[in-house]
């Protein structure tokens, strides 16, 4: 996955304001703060150096899952134009830019809590495509108040995880009447986001949405208590990034969970959702896969020809057809 290049000239140019202790002092606090406190909708940054640190470590994590997110929601309805979007949280626009780069969008609006978030996403975007050069910008806190702006997409990233519990059911229902065609959340792939997501899914299948992606069914998630479902991304690092976390690898793997809805019907999905990575033997290979009739070891053999290959191909989170002896049982 490429990033777009004015993140990252931008995260490269971060040492023109702040040295490399500087930047590195900064993200250590910002982290221990998100580990430690809750935010309950309330920003945790507190200077600009906090800011350009979230942008070095995060934006690009950011841009990857939202962007493997919209792919895949795209991929299960390719018909959709969606000429405008709505950034609900959006830091400093990392999902904005995943969408323009999948969608290009005619118009994009940006709601953020931060100034000094959304000051730093006008910068970048004012480098970019003429849609981000343009794009609206506006200081907003969806906890307290309507959304003042619809739109075919509405997105929100890593921003339900920071609000408080009691507020979490009312921001779900102001973001779903805000879609015109689809609303797309994605969260940490963690116990705790994909729990956050879940809750999403029940309170928006409530509301008549239909889903379009991760899930293959609409009944209710089948995995035990213990478990979670989650995606992985890989984001290459760029050099100031890997300096900030003192880390060697060029690329890391950012966990997310998503959910993408929409009013409208969507064609049965007969594909199945990978849970874990297979197990491959001589000839063969088993995995745990998600379908409509619920989570299913399901083998692959030689014998499937193309599926085979395209199984021997697939990982954890992949959409991948049933073999015949499945596709038969429905």
């Amino acid at each position: 996955m490429q990033i777009p290049a004015e993140i990252t000239g931008y995260i490269e140019n971060c040492q023109s304001k702040y040295n490399q202790a500087e930047l590195t002092d900064a993200a250590r606090k910002l982290s221990k703060r998100y580990r430690e406190q809750n935010s309950c909708g309330k920003s945790l940054i507190s200077n600009e150096a906090e800011v350009l640190a979230y942008v070095t470590a995060r934006m690009p994590a950011t841009y990857g899952a939202v962007y493997s997110a919209l792919r895949e929601t795209l991929l299960r309805v390719p018909s959709l134009k969606a000429d405008s979007v709505l950034d609900v949280g959006a830091g400093t626009g990392a999902a904005s830019y995943a969408a323009d780069v999948l969608l290009n969008p005619d118009r994009i609006i940006c709601l953020e809590r931060d100034f000094r978030m959304s000051s730093i996403g006008k910068e970048l975007f004012s480098n970019a495509s003429l849609a981000l050069q343009n794009a609206a910008w506006e200081i907003f806190d969806i906890t307290e108040g309507i959304l003042p702006y619809h739109a075919d997409l509405v997105v929100s990233s890593y921003v339900l995880n920071e609000l408080d519990t009691q507020k979490l059911d009312d921001t779900i229902l102001k973001l779903w009447s805000a879609a015109d065609q689809i609303l797309l959340l994605v969260e940490p792939g963690t116990p705790k986001g994909y729990s956050i997501l879940n809750r999403a899914r029940s309170i928006l299948l409530k509301e008549k949405a239909h889903i379009i992606a991760p899930c293959v069914h609409e009944k209710g998630c089948p995995l035990p208590e213990n478990d979670w479902c989650h995606f992985t991304c890989r984001i290459p690092r760029s050099r100031m990034h890997r300096q900030l976390k003192s880390a060697d690898a060029p690329y890391e793997d950012e966990k997310f969970a998503y959910l993408a809805v929409t009013s409208k019907e969507v064609p049965v999905n007969h594909d199945g959702r990978i849970l874990r990575h297979p197990e491959i033997g001589k000839g063969y290979l088993t995995m745990n896969v998600c379908t409509q009739e619920g989570i299913r070891k399901v083998t692959y053999s030689k014998k499937d020809g193309a599926l085979y290959k395209s199984a021997r191909k697939s990982g954890a989170g992949d959409r991948i057809a049933l073999p015949a002896s499945i596709e038969g049982k429905r």
